[in-house]
């Protein structure tokens, strides 16, 4: 506000510069979505490196593919994965685990066989008694989960309802292990007896200081995930399935791991997972099919269809080679979106979003080999074809060498051929809605267009500084326009504000041609 002078002096006002600065998002957070040992269903876990994944969902396992790859996303360079973990149950099965302490109801916080193994013991070792607190309602419960050693104590919790520590209330804020299932007993759970000399008090003890989970209660890990756990009717309203990543505030790869017992994804559950992936600005990495064993499946894949042509998905063939340490080492085939996910990672960190991530930079850790070795005529049959090829170059080692869109069909002459390009596209819209959400009601005339173009120039110039966009000068490399041109009196009585912004987009160097000839002898004449 101007100051109102009411006395003769000096009067200091602070005049807004209007510099908004707009902050790049983050390139290369991948998610992954399918089936796990154990962890939370159906919601988004973000992760930083595979160790939390092996604490949260349990690890690598022998009936899911999304273990090794997201191991392989990490060896590879990944930074930071979101994790969805799904479960489709199995017929006349339990689903949680469940243990009885006295009349206390408990249940594995999470879906799978995983809570089998839980114990929980029950001790009246707690404090005085408060004024007016029934001193046989407090009790002492601690959980374990022998599996993995986790140990959860819970002390001085209470029966009695509205206690400031409820069990049932404090199980739901503090437990990552187990939850109650009925109402509050009428008594509290009776104090497990030590164990006899010599035995362990988290073993199988004799009655009544046994606590392990009974035959009866034991959970099923479930069956094998079907096209309906990703993309089944109400998963879209419920945020459930593919959809519970609409709880995650920014992803930027989509990776589906194979579900099938084919080795496979469902080409609807494809499909689907594309246009969310367009919808989220964000890039969707598909496998090949399992039964591709050469270029000439690929050839023929291709024209058949893979589940989708967008423009914000592109395909790796063929798989990877590798050692699967729970069937002593023996070498099998998998899926290569994590590793490659993990490149694109490590590139972007390494040379920003605007750079191939193929080349022989970018190599694939922790891949002997590949399922199909490509030679060069070869590689030429499916590049055009969309097809980006996985390839064992000499002295390097197996490598991504492709960098098209499945759009990058020639025959469909897409400006978003190339991958760099689609992602740098990506990253400038996402940066650009989330760094102007403060124009939302400002008043629409020139003194607010200024604004929007001194903050978007600044950001678009910084990207042109660190060499994301073709061209020599700014002028040449983008421009941002917004004014009476743009915006008209009508969309200003509409409430719209009309921003252009373009680019000069970097296109990979994709065919080197060294041409050379002999210098003819200099003829005296």
């Amino acid at each position: 506000m101007p100051t109102i002078p009411t006395y003769p002096g000096v009067y200091i006002e602070e005049i807004p510069s209007g510099v908004r600065t707009i902050t790049g998002v983050a390139t290369s957070i991948t998610a992954f979505v399918g089936r796990a040992r154990r962890g939370p269903t159906d919601e988004p876990v973000t992760v930083n490196n595979f160790g939390d994944f092996e604490r949260v969902f349990g690890g690598l396992s022998a009936d899911s593919a999304l273990g090794f790859a997201v191991r392989d996303f990490y060896l590879n360079g990944g930074s930071q994965a979101v994790v969805v973990r799904l479960y489709h149950a199995e017929d006349d099965a339990n689903e949680r685990a469940t243990l009885t302490v006295g009349a206390l109801n408990l249940e594995a916080a999470y879906s799978g066989a995983w809570g089998n193994k839980l114990r929980a013991r029950v001790d009246h070792d707690t404090r005085p008694p408060l004024p007016d607190e029934d001193p046989n309602s407090l009790f002492n419960l601690s959980v374990r989960d022998d599996e993995t050693g986790q140990l959860e104590q819970f002390r001085n919790v209470s029966i009695t309802p509205g206690h400031p520590r409820q069990v049932d209330r404090v199980l739901l804020n503090e437990s990552s292990l187990v939850r109650m299932t009925d109402a509050l007993p009428g008594t509290r759970p009776p104090e497990h007896a030590d164990p006899a000399a010599g035995e362990d008090v988290w073993g199988d003890n004799t009655p009544p200081t046994n606590t392990n989970v009974a035959d009866d209660d034991a959970a099923s890990d479930g069956t094998l995930l079907e096209d309906d756990d990703y993309i089944g009717p109400g998963k879209e309203t419920a945020k459930e399935g593919l959809f519970a990543l609409g709880k995650a505030d920014l992803f930027n790869i989509l990776c589906i791991p194979p579900y099938l017992n084919n080795g496979n994804v469902d080409a609807s559950v494809i499909t689907a997972a594309a246009k969310y992936c367009e919808d989220r600005r964000a890039v969707l990495i598909v496998d090949p099919p399992a039964d591709w064993n050469d270029v000439a499946d690929a050839i023929a894949g291709v024209a058949a269809g893979v589940g989708t042509r967008s423009k914000n998905a592109a395909l790796f063939f063929p798989r990877l080679r590798q050692p699967n340490p729970l069937r002593d080492n023996q070498v099998e085939d998998f899926a290569p979106s994590g590793a490659v996910a993990g490149v694109f990672a490590r590139t972007d960190a390494s040379r920003g979003v605007w750079k191939a991530p193929a080349g022989l930079d970018a190599t694939l850790v922790g891949v002997p080999q590949l399922s199909t070795p490509l030679s060069d005529p070869e590689n030429g049959q499916v590049n055009p074809l969309g097809v980006n090829c996985l390839r064992a170059m000499p002295a390097v080692g197996p490598v991504v060498w492709g960098a098209r869109t499945l759009q990058g069909d020639d025959r469909l002459a897409s400006e978003w051929k190339y991958i760099p390009v689609r992602r740098l596209a990506l990253y400038i819209e996402e940066s650009l809605y989330r760094g102007t959400q403060w124009v939302v009601f400002e008043p629409n005339d020139e003194p607010l267009w200024a604004q929007i173009r001194l903050n978007l120039g600044a950001f678009m110039q910084n990207l042109f500084r660190q060499g994301a966009f073709k061209g020599k000068t700014p002028q040449e490399a983008y421009f941002v326009k917004c004014d009476a041109e743009t915006t008209t009196q009508n969309d200003i009585n509409l409430g719209i504000v009309n921003i252009v912004v373009g680019f000069a987009p970097l296109k990979p160097a994709e065919f080197v041609i060294i041409k050379l000839q002999q210098m003819a002898g200099q003829i005296e004449a």
